[in-house]
């Protein structure tokens, strides 16, 4: 905080923040984490900070994270080309593997490790421990990209019942012991439904949904899901925003109160998002 404010300063803060810790305590948030505030160092000990803090204060944190860079460097190590079609990586056996490797291992530590350090408590979970995330493969062509066909909350709800964080990598099986690559926005808006949360934060390297995708000040600060659904015609939603798009209303769907596409690179944006008036995204909500 900056060593200008006055301590009256300082406690107003403190204050117009009691109601939103109020209303977030004992509430189930789940965060989508990724993007440049996972590759960003000083993003990251931000978004790690915010999430502490938020479990300090009562909020049952659900963090759920991918970690593309980090696999698409493996694979150029043991001499792999990362393919996508369609936004979705392609993944053979080798490729799942290291998937595997990277978000359930490195990845997924990390973040415990960094939690913990903030003076969190976080324990690190794959989709496949407990049974979490069960899949199927969802196109032949992608191979091992899975569609999520089971969802399993009890692991992640008796961390949350013991006061830890759930840190959850987004990785599936099958009964056939396969594993699954799984969008992690796909997996985020499931588990976020299957927990019944009270919000959903998407992190992107985007202001949120726009209205011009050049122009960062055509934001569109709140919108419901009809009315998302009309600028899925007039090809406001575009490209990439599409699937992201989707997720939010699949989260809804599922029953979570609301979902914000956040900008994850506003130092500090869930604390804003959550703990003050500012709008760090775009809320969709129901209607």
């Amino acid at each position: 905080m900056d060593n200008h404010f006055t301590n009256a300063q300082r406690a107003e803060v403190l204050t117009t923040a009691l109601p939103y810790i109020k209303k977030y305590s004992g509430k189930i948030v789940v965060v989508k984490y990724g993007g440049n505030a996972m590759v960003n160092e000083q993003l990251k000990q931000q978004v790690m900070e915010d999430i502490t803090l938020l479990w300090l204060i009562g909020v049952k944190v659900v963090l759920v994270h991918g970690g593309g860079p980090e696999i698409n460097d493996l694979m150029k190590k043991v001499g792999k080309v990362p393919q996508f079609v369609d936004g979705l990586r392609v993944t053979d056996k080798e490729t799942v593997d290291i998937v595997q490797m990277v978000l359930a291992g490195k990845v997924n530590k990390d973040l415990v490790k960094l939690i913990q350090s903030k003076g969190g408590h976080a324990v690190g979970l794959s989709g496949i421990d407990g049974g979490i995330l069960e899949a199927e493969v969802k196109n032949e062509a992608l191979g091992y990209v899975g569609r999520i066909t089971k969802v399993r909350t009890k692991p992640i709800e008796d961390l949350l019942e013991n006061h830890y964080i759930p840190v959850i990598s987004t990785v599936a099986s099958d009964h056939s012991g396969n594993s699954y690559n799984i969008n992690g926005d796909t997996a985020a808006a499931v588990i976020a439904g299957a927990l019944g949360a009270e919000r959903l934060i998407m992190m992107t390297d985007i202001a949120g949904i726009l209205e011009d995708k050049d122009d960062p000040s055509t934001l569109i600060p709140r919108i419901t899901v009809s009315e998302a659904k009309k600028l899925y015609d007039k090809g406001v939603i575009s490209g990439g925003m599409i699937p992201k798009v989707d997720c939010c209303i699949e989260a809804l769907d599922k029953g979570v109160g609301v979902v914000v596409i956040m900008d994850g690179r506003v130092p500090h944006s869930i604390l804003m998002e959550l703990l003050t008036e500012e709008d760090t995204g775009t809320m969709v909500m129901k209607g």
